[in-house]
């Protein structure tokens, strides 16, 4: 008995270290871009799916970080929805409708974007990449109208954590398919 275990269990370690290597790399790829997420927060911000840790390629992780972003856009809409019907001074409940729709279509990308990853191809790719940066500019959006009003800003953290997930899920539909090679030209 102890004889099958030992082999069984050097097999599944194998499975997990190959299989969490596409995480990593891909983590590494990330933070290797963008000096706002480091390998840590792309790591953390996958551990919101168990799915991931199985992800078979860069396409299953890209599908899974948009479906974590959505969750966070949807999470945000649904503070924001707390905060305007509670709010009594009618000008920050125009500021928190700012944000309520940036953040409501930030959910409608994040939608179509996890639709065009599991299509697959340059084009669907594409399409997820243009979806997730139209999503990106949701808390810049919701935080500039807090900022242009000198007001503080109520979800500056949930504004920063989306952005921070955004940036992942785009940095990881990126990385999908390179731009089409232009034929050489002679001169």
């Amino acid at each position: 008995m102890r004889r099958l275990l030992v082999p069984v269990l050097l097999l599944m370690l194998g499975l997990s270290t190959c299989e969490s290597s596409v995480l990593q790399d891909t983590c590494k790829s990330v933070a290797g871009g963008h000096k706002y997420v480091t390998y840590n927060d792309c790591i953390k911000a996958f551990q919101a799916d168990s799915a991931s840790a199985t992800a078979a390629d860069a396409r299953g992780l890209a599908a899974i970080a948009a479906r974590i972003a959505e969750k966070a856009a949807n999470a945000t809409s649904a503070r924001i929805a707390a905060l305007r019907a509670a709010e009594k001074d009618a000008r920050r409940k125009d500021r928190l409708g700012v944000c309520a729709e940036v953040y409501s279509d930030a959910v409608d990308q994040l939608g179509e974007t996890a639709e065009d990853i599991a299509r697959g191809g340059y084009e669907a790719t594409q399409d997820a990449v243009t979806q997730l940066s139209a999503a990106l500019d949701a808390p810049g959006t919701c935080e500039d109208a807090f900022g242009e009003a000198d007001d503080a800003s109520p979800l500056a953290p949930e504004d920063a954590e989306f952005a921070k997930l955004a940036t992942i899920a785009l940095a990881v539909a990126a990385s999908l398919s390179p731009p089409p090679s232009t034929p050489a030209t002679m001169d």
